[in-house]
């Protein structure tokens, strides 16, 4: 890929619900960047997503096509296999759990070309098991954030 952003994506909880954490690279020829960010109260679920929202925020050239590798079945068929664009035209009936971040996605999403791809987690890519050390490390770190979304949705 001549120009394009390539970015691999994990999300890590320490119980479900419990302690978590998102990784993330982002590579685009030469240049690497790492993300990671730790929460006291969250689920997997939120943390696979999250860590994709996070990585796309941190993309400066949207005009560039990003491809996003993910060992999240739950992100990955939610978008190729069309259940976010029914959950959207259906504002998520049913309780379909995190709204706030699929909704944010999905704004996030129109400003890009994405194309999602499965990966094995666990396994022997080097780029997909170091997004499971940053976030294992982020959700075992100190100065965790509170996932307020997850809060206000478990509130009601």
């Amino acid at each position: 890929m001549d120009k394009g952003i390539v970015m691999y994506t994990d999300g890590s909880a320490r119980g479900n619900p419990g302690r978590g954490g998102y990784g993330v690279v982002l590579m685009s020829g030469t240049h690497k960047r790492e993300l990671s960010k730790g929460y006291t109260h969250t689920t997997n679920n939120r943390m696979e997503l999250m860590a994709v929202i996070a990585g796309l925020e941190a993309i400066k050239k949207n005009e560039w096509p990003v491809k996003i590798y993910s060992d999240s079945q739950y992100v990955v068929r939610a978008v190729k296999e069309g259940w976010l664009d029914n959950w959207i035209k259906t504002d998520f009936k049913g309780g379909k759990k995190n709204k706030d971040l699929w909704k944010h996605f999905y704004d996030l999403s129109r400003k890009f070309k994405l194309e999602f791809i499965w990966v094995k987690g666990h396994a022997t890519n080097p780029f997909n098991n170091r997004c499971d050390e940053l976030a294992t490390a982020a959700a075992d770190g100190k100065d965790l954030m509170e996932d307020t979304g997850y809060r206000e949705s478990s509130n009601r």
